[in-house]
């Protein structure tokens, strides 16, 4: 993901957000808000030719020190492009990615409703740790989340 990435990040991003199943968030961030968030590494784009057609990211779970290996997954695929393996792949390269830099452990908070998502991370290797009730208020209703879980095998504390 490069600065010129952000308009088709941001597109992707909305189209999220008005799934109202997707995040808590009622907008997209300004740019600045959105890079202070997640980690300056493992930010991917998916591409179609020349076009940007999903994007993965990871966020800061802490500022601890003792939290540094921990991170947030945002995954987002066009839904133009849904269901074609989009999704699959930028997890497998955000996996990936995020191991070679020393990442332990990935986590994931889904709306139930949710259910392709949360597929999709047990796919690769996320189990579900148990569901957060009315954590978070949206649009007038209370809303569960899963919270889902990978733990690296690269870094000796997978639960394999």
């Amino acid at each position: 993901m490069y600065p010129g990435s952000w308009d088709d990040v941001a597109r992707i991003y909305l189209s999220g957000i008005l799934t109202g199943n997707a995040t808590f968030e009622d907008r997209v961030p300004d740019r600045e808000t959105w890079e202070r968030a997640h980690r300056k590494d493992c930010r991917l784009v998916a591409r179609m030719g020349d076009k940007i057609v999903g994007w993965a990211a990871l966020a800061k779970v802490s500022a601890r020190t003792v939290y540094s290996g921990v991170a947030e997954v945002s995954i987002y695929v066009d839904p133009d492009h849904q269901g074609r393996g989009i999704g699959d792949r930028l997890m497998e390269s955000l996996v990936t990615e995020s191991e070679n830099r020393g990442i332990w452990t990935l986590q994931a908070s889904i709306f139930p409703e949710n259910t392709a998502s949360i597929k999709l991370h047990q796919k690769h290797g996320f189990r579900a740790i148990g569901t957060r009730e009315n954590i978070g208020k949206m649009g007038g209703r209370w809303r569960d989340v899963v919270l889902l879980e990978r733990r690296s095998r690269l870094t000796g504390t997978g639960t394999e």
